[in-house]
């Protein structure tokens, strides 16, 4: 037997695992690094967080990542570089991590890596006829487990396309295994650059669906008209405006916005050139700043909110975990509070789950299901939740 296939089967054999899980999401804030102890998979699924960080980005990393994210036309020389060279990059945060946390790499079964996307394209978004979904995340794997010594799965979003799916988002695979409620309507709320759902109806199939903008759109306007900020940090842009109703009416006018969950979207939709196109329908480019920032701000809450309550009309009460960088956003959170219906509103942290380290911990599951889970397990839970392992191995020799 091939020395790294017997490596396999010996992890894939115990009682607990030791894995980190790898989270760089669309806002590039920074790698989430979560060391994660599970035992068993599937829905005896336990899982300890044992060590969590966020390491930031410098300035110049998010700038060469900026050069290919969610544009249409980018240097395929340079798309082709940064593959392997944030793998590199990611492979030295987690090195540096263990030395940090005093953890020998022995010690680490596996790393479950997200990757960095840089452009998601469901089918209802592009429209080219003899194309299905697709999506790509660079960071090769590879280079990860060859820099660590360690195990390395990572590519989870194409399974998911191969199987019928949209390849995101694929949060409700972890979600089930770590939040499912047998008595009770449960609603995992996650606002990153993109806002998602998982909803785990008491009875019922489930479903993970995205919803629209959570902080993209925000953060660009921040970073466009306010040199050295990445993000309205308290809100206090948005507090110091009023919102335009004109011009939200227009960002609320997309088909997108129309299509029944799931669904699939990103920055390629939400962004400048989609705020810019609201502007200049409503005559309103010369409004403030602030007021702009307002009315984005309210554009997120306003679809979060129109989601949960149909989602909760004529239910039970439902209990909703919120993570994401957006439950930060004070103002943001003012909005939810006021205009969710039928439902109450904590932090996964209520759980037991940093909300902070949430989708890296996801993914730490993905990895953990992959190597030791049974596909079986996500059989007839629903609409675009394809029942496959996922994640790419790469060996570390």
């Amino acid at each position: 037997m091939n020395n790294n296939i017997g490596q396999l089967y010996t992890i894939a054999g115990k009682k607990k695992r030791h894995i980190i899980g790898l989270m760089s999401g669309t806002s590039l804030d920074g790698l989430d690094v979560a060391l994660c102890e599970i035992e068993g998979h599937g829905v005896d699924t336990k899982l300890t967080l044992k060590n969590f960080v966020t390491k930031k980005y410098s300035p110049g990393f998010k700038a060469d990542i900026r050069e290919v994210f969610s544009k249409n036309e980018v240097s395929l020389a340079t798309l082709t570089l940064l593959n392997e060279w944030i793998g590199e990059r990611h492979a030295e945060i987690v090195n540096l991590c263990l030395r940090e946390w005093n953890i020998l790499k022995e010690q680490v079964d596996l790393i479950a890596s997200h990757g960095q996307t840089i452009y998601h394209a469901p089918k209802h978004l592009h429209h080219i006829d003899k194309f299905g979904n697709g999506t790509l995340q660079i960071g090769d794997g590879d280079h990860i487990a060859m820099r660590t010594g360690i195990v390395t799965i990572s590519d989870f979003r194409q399974k998911h396309i191969a199987a019928g799916g949209e390849g995101a988002p694929l949060a409700a695979y972890g979600d089930y295994l770590l939040f499912k409620e047998k008595d009770t309507n449960i609603i995992l709320l996650n606002i990153g650059g993109i806002s998602n759902l998982t909803y785990l109806p008491a009875e019922g199939h489930i479903f993970s669906t995205d919803i629209g903008p959570g902080n993209t759109m925000m953060d660009a306007w921040t970073q466009e008209n306010f040199s050295g900020m990445s993000f309205d940090e308290n809100a206090f842009i948005a507090r110091a405006g009023t919102v335009n109703e004109a011009l939200l009416a227009a960002l609320k006018d997309h088909e997108m916005i129309q299509l029944p969950f799931p669904k699939t979207t990103g920055p390629e939709l939400f962004n400048m050139d989609y705020l810019r196109a609201a502007q200049k329908s409503t005559h309103t480019t010369a409004i403030s700043i602030h007021d702009t920032m307002a009315t984005l701000n309210k554009f997120t809450a306003d679809l979060i909110c129109d989601a949960i309550n149909e989602l909760t009309k004529n239910k039970a009460k439902t209990k909703i975990y919120i993570s994401g960088g957006g439950m930060y956003n004070i103002l943001l959170m003012e909005h939810l509070i006021k205009d969710i219906r039928n439902a109450t509103i904590d932090s996964t942290a209520e759980k037991n789950i940093d909300p902070d380290a949430k989708e890296a911990i996801l993914f730490a599951i993905l990895a953990n299901e992959c190597i030791a889970g049974e596909a079986a397990t996500f059989s007839n839970l629903g609409k675009n939740f394809p029942a496959v392992s996922m994640g790419k191995i790469s060996f570390p020799r």
